[in-house]
């Protein structure tokens, strides 16, 4: 029977620590930062099965699609799910990374695929290899499931990577589709140049992402996912409709208004997202004996690891003595010295004062001669 398995992650959003380094997104919008006239006169009906209009508008314009390859979900995670259930169930072979955002692997569990799992290291960076992609395809795959940037480490993928790796699938599985979670590609640091989509490389590409880690708009629960091909828009959107039927009129109509302020909002959350990845390098560069991490290309997060003389199990008691979070590498399918840090949700005085107490942890950890 398919049953979806709880995963430790889930914590993340029972408990509230005070200095909280263990989420992966940025600061959060307020209600009032969206809010106009026009809003309050918002109908409380039924949504469209596909999703607002203009707010699919808005969505394809950043993305050079036209609307009508746009699909609204309920979060990037109902994409996600939507697409394993459509593609890859009842034994359908799924392609996939870890370590991984837990949810994007336990929905392929959870429709019956078979899942093939490649690894990624802290050691190699994160980094995949087209080559390692490739050697897993078969003519039974049905989905490639891949993220960039991946959640936990933030490490992106080469769009060259990706392009070899589409070119084998339309000789090995021409009937699959790679799925690609970009939700982290707009979280560049200050200036750095954007990724450019994958959806530029055909009509079996299938982009997922939400408002969620960029815009500090998780509230909204307003993902989506992206083809240009009919055939799977038009089966999302009667998928979306057999488990939803619409999303809310209002988020939507709230999501459409962050478009609206989107150069803004990421105006000012790129050079945030900057000053905190640098104060995390400053961070790792101070406690070199203790940590080393992998640096991040892009998002609010970065996956580090403590060094062997310190003692992990003191390590985790200390941290919650001191009211720390950091999220395990364990809940990704990592190493169990692995953690996620994430610099981008405290303001930066406070993301200091958590690095602070968290170097506190370290030494209060550190394996002592006798």
């Amino acid at each position: 029977m398919a049953n979806f398995v709880r995963n430790p992650i889930q914590t993340l959003s029972d408990t509230h620590p005070q200095h909280d380094l263990g989420e992966s997104y940025g600061p959060e919008l307020r209600l009032a930062d969206l809010l106009t006239p026009e809003l309050t006169e918002l109908e409380l009906g039924y949504g469209t099965s596909q999703g607002d209009p203009k707010l699919r508008a808005a969505i394809a314009a950043a993305h050079g699609v036209e609307k009508d390859q746009v699909v609204v979900t309920i979060g990037g995670q109902h994409a996600i799910f939507l697409l394993a259930f459509l593609l890859a169930d009842n034994g359908g072979q799924v392609v996939t990374t870890a370590p991984l955002f837990p949810m994007a692997r336990n929905v392929c569990d959870a429709v019956g695929a078979d899942v093939r799992v490649i690894p990624l290291t802290f050691d190699n960076g994160y980094q995949l290899q087209a080559a390692d992609v490739i050697e897993q395809l078969t003519s039974e795959t049905k989905l490639v499931s891949l993220a960039s940037p991946q959640n936990p480490s933030g490490v992106a993928v080469p769009l060259s990577v990706f392009r070899e790796i589409y070119q084998a699938m339309a000789t090995t599985c021409p009937e699959a589709y790679l799925l690609v979670d970009d939700t982290y590609r707009t979280a560049s640091y200050g200036d750095d140049p954007i990724a450019e989509s994958t959806l530029t490389l055909g009509d079996k590409v299938v982009t997922v992402a939400s408002l969620s880690k960029c815009h500090g708009a998780a509230g909204l629960r307003t993902g989506w996912a992206i083809s240009t091909d009919a055939d799977l828009v038009e089966r999302l959107v009667t998928a979306k409709f057999s488990t939803v039927v619409t999303g809310s009129p209002i988020t939507e109509a709230l999501a459409a208004r962050v478009f609206e302020l989107q150069d803004e909002i990421l105006a000012v959350r790129r050079p945030r997202l900057a000053e905190g990845v640098a104060a995390t390098e400053a961070w790792v560069e101070a406690n070199a004996d203790l940590v080393e991490w992998v640096r991040p290309d892009a998002g609010a997060l970065c996956c580090v690891r403590i060094r062997p003389q310190v003692d992990l199990a003191r390590f985790r008691a200390a941290w919650d003595e001191l009211s720390i979070r950091l999220a395990e590498g364990e809940w990704f399918t990592d190493e169990p010295r692995v953690f996620r840090l994430g610099f981008g949700y405290p303001p930066p005085v406070e993301l200091k004062a958590a690095l602070d107490v968290l170097t506190t942890a370290l030494h209060k950890a550190v394996h002592r001669p006798d």
